[in-house]
This record gives structure tokens, C-alpha cells and sequence, in this order.
């Protein structure tokens, strides 16, 4: 049996045209993505996040023995400011970006870990291997948490105003250029 082919010339020229149609859009987002990285506005890390501008989403966490865990109410308790960051063992960048983290936690930056889907043992021995910069670690088994916040992978990092409003969201490992240029005048702005 024969494919149907359309049986009227318009039909035909219109099947046609499909396939130039969408090289033509491929090639005009292209062009658009290239005149954004010839500007120096595009970064594929700032990824638009449902959460900044918003409360922290209620959430409470069991912890990675032997931290107690943590609840989106501990992150600001006592008017401060905080740093929610999503990692795992198996994840490349957060091991580059745990130095960074030190940095922050030595600078006296509140730092509240939640292990994405990890083994309770690979967390405890990444941790145990690369430092240990957060107040509290809590796990999120289930994913549903991460789901909560919009996240798009590991690591992920989102910095909490002592109101409780997400101020800024980091898709991706913190590196030194990203501390310096970008979180540290922002810690100084919400602190």
C-alpha cells in the first residue's frame, strides 16, 4: 500500500514549505543567540527561575546524619540572609564548586545544603572528602523539594533576603568570577 500523498497542488507546495519553514526559524534563533553572545548578554546560567522575587517555598527536610535537617523556616532565622544550595555526589560541578563554598562559609555566609537524590553514604563521604561548608545538610530522596524550587539540575544555588524572598537564583557551579562579580555585591546589597 502506497503512502497517501495530498491530492490538491496547494496541499502538495504546503508540505513542501514545512520542512524551509523551520530551517528558516533554526537559522533566524540562531542568529539571534550569536548577536546575543557578540554583545555579551547571553548566559546560558541565568536561566529565568520562577522563585526570584517570591517567598522561599515551605519545605522540611530529614537530615544527612548527623545534621537534624532543616526547614525553609531555619533558612532566615533571625533575620538573616542564606544561601540554598542543591548538590550531589555525582555531580562534577559541585565538586569544583565546593572551594567556593568554603569561601563562603569562612566569610561567615549562611550556607543550607539539600543533596539532590543522593545516597546517604556517597553525600557523607563527598562531604567528607571535599569539606563541609553548609549549617545544615537535609536530603531530598524524593526530588519533590527540587521540584518545589523549578530546578533545572545540580548544582543550583539560590539566595534567600532575611524576609524569606528569593533574591537571586545560580543555575550551575559558583565559580571565582561568579562569587566575585555577581553573589558577594548581593550578599552586600540584601545582608
Amino acid at each position: 500500500m502506497s503512502a497517501m500523498l495530498p491530492s490538491t497542488p496547494l496541499a502538495r507546495r504546503a508540505l513542501l514549505a514545512a520542512p524551509l519553514a523551520l530551517f528558516g526559524i533554526g537559522g533566524a534563533s540562531a542568529y539571534i543567540l550569536l548577536q546575543r553572545m557578540e554583545r555579551g548578554t547571553y548566559d546560558p546560567h541565568a536561566l529565568s527561575s520562577m522563585l526570584v522575587g517570591k517567598k522561599l517555598p515551605a519545605f522540611d527536610l530529614p537530615g544527612q546524619p548527623p545534621s537534624p535537617g532543616f526547614t525553609n523556616l531555619d533558612v532566615t532565622k533571625g533575620g538573616r540572609l542564606g544561601l540554598v544550595n542543591f548538590f550531589a555526589s555525582w555531580c562534577v560541578p559541585c565538586l569544583q564548586e565546593a572551594p567556593q563554598l568554603q569561601r563562603l562559609a569562612a566569610m561567615g555566609v549562611p550556607l543550607w545544603g539539600i543533596a539532590y537524590k543522593d545516597k546517604t553514604a556517597a553525600t557523607a563521604q563527598f562531604l567528607a572528602a571535599n569539606g563541609n561548608p553548609y549549617r545544615a545538610v537535609a536530603r531530598d530522596a524524593s526530588g519533590m523539594t527540587a521540584i518545589n524550587f523549578g530546578l533545572y539540575g545540580v548544582p543550583e544555588t539560590y539566595l534567600v533576603d532575611p524576609g524569606g524572598i528569593v533574591r537571586w537564583r545560580w543555575a550551575g557551579g559558583i565559580s571565582a568570577d561568579v562569587m566575585g562579580d555577581t553573589l558577594l555585591p548581593l550578599l552586600k546589597r540584601y545582608g
